[in-house]
C-alpha cells in the first residue's frame, strides 16, 4: 500500500538541512515496493532451507516479512537456524542457499516491479538539488533488476549504489552501520552532509549508528503496520517521518 502524501510530516528532532548535499536512499520498500513481492519468492526458498536443516517451522510470506524486514537472506537464514536451536550451516551450504534465493527473488522482482510517477517525479526534483545514492542490504544484481524495472537507473546509476552484500570486504546486513560508513567514504562526505531515507527499523538503526540524520519513509508500509513502524522508527532515532517522496521534497524545500 502507498500514500499520495496525505497527512503531515512527523517532525521529531532538528538537523542542519542546509548542510545536506547527498541523499542516501534505502532501496527495497523505499524507492520501490519490493518487500512484499520479494518475500513471496523468498519464503519458498526459506522453507526449503529449513526443511533441509530438519527445522519443522515454516513461514508464510507475511510472517517472514514481519520477522526479517531490513535483513538480507544470509542474516535471515543464520538467525532462523540459531533461533530454532539448529546446527549452523557450513559456509559453503549457506552461500548456496544465498545464491538460490538471490536468483529467484531477482527474477520475480524484475517481472513484478514497474515505474511509479509518485517516486520518479519527486526524485527528479530532488536530483536537481542533491546527489542521490542507494544504500542497501540487497545484492547488486537484485538492485540492478529493480532499478531497471522501475526506470530509476538514470537517477541512481550503478556507481552510486552501495550493497552491504557486495560492496564490502565481508557481507553484512543492516542494522550494522558498515555499509553507510563505506558509502560516506566512497562519496567523500561526512555525516553532516548526508541524509538517509529509510523505511525499516534495521535500516534506520544502520544509518543513525553511522551518524547520519535520518528520515523514515512509510510510503510503502501497509496501513495496518504503519503505526507500529512509525513508533519503531522514532525509537531508532530518525529525525522525521514522511508518508511519500513528495512530502520529503516539501520537507527539504
Amino acid at each position: 500500500m502507498r500514500t499520495d502524501g496525505a497527512g503531515d510530516v512527523i517532525r521529531i528532532s532538528e538537523f542542519d538541512r542546509t548542510a545536506i548535499s547527498t541523499l542516501l536512499c534505502d532501496a527495497d520498500g523505499n524507492l520501490f515496493p519490493s518487500e512484499e513481492p520479494a518475500f513471496d519468492a523468498s519464503t519458498a526458498v526459506t522453507n526449503d532451507m529449513l526443511a533441509a536443516a530438519a527445522v519443522p517451522q515454516r513461514f508464510t510470506a507475511s510472517e517472514l516479512r514481519l520477522t526479517t524486514t531490513g535483513k538480507n537472506f544470509r542474516s535471515t537464514a543464520s538467525d532462523l537456524l540459531r533461533n530454532a536451536g539448529a546446527e549452523a550451516m557450513s559456509p559453503q551450504a549457506l552461500e548456496r542457499w544465498v545464491r538460490i534465493e538471490r536468483d529467484r527473488v531477482t527474477e520475480h522482482l524484475g517481472n513484478h516491479l514497474q515505474p511509479d510517477a509518485l517516486v520518479t517525479d519527486p526524485l527528479e526534483k530532488l536530483s536537481k538539488r542533491y546527489r542521490l545514492a542507494a544504500v542497501s542490504s540487497s545484492a547488486s544484481v537484485r538492485l540492478e533488476a529493480c532499478f531497471t524495472a522501475t526506470e530509476l537507473g538514470g537517477l541512481i546509476p550503478p556507481e552510486l549504489r552501495f550493497s552491504a552484500e557486495d560492496s564490502l570486504p565481508t557481507p553484512v546486513s543492516k542494522p550494522d552501520p558498515a555499509i553507510y560508513l563505506h558509502a560516506a567514504l566512497a562519496l567523500g562526505i561526512d555525516s553532516s552532509q548526508g541524509l538517509a531515507i529509510e523505511d525499516s527499523i534495521p535500516g534506520a538503526l544502520s544509518a543513525v549508528r553511522a551518524g547520519f540524520p535520518t528520515v523514515g519513509n512509510v510510503m510503502f508500509v501497509p496501513a495496518s503496520e504503519r503505526h507500529d513502524r512509525i513508533n519503531g522508527l522514532r525509537e531508532a532515532g530518525v529525525s522525521a517521518v514522511v508518508s511519500s517522496w513528495d512530502q520529503l521534497v516539501q520537507f527539504l524545500a
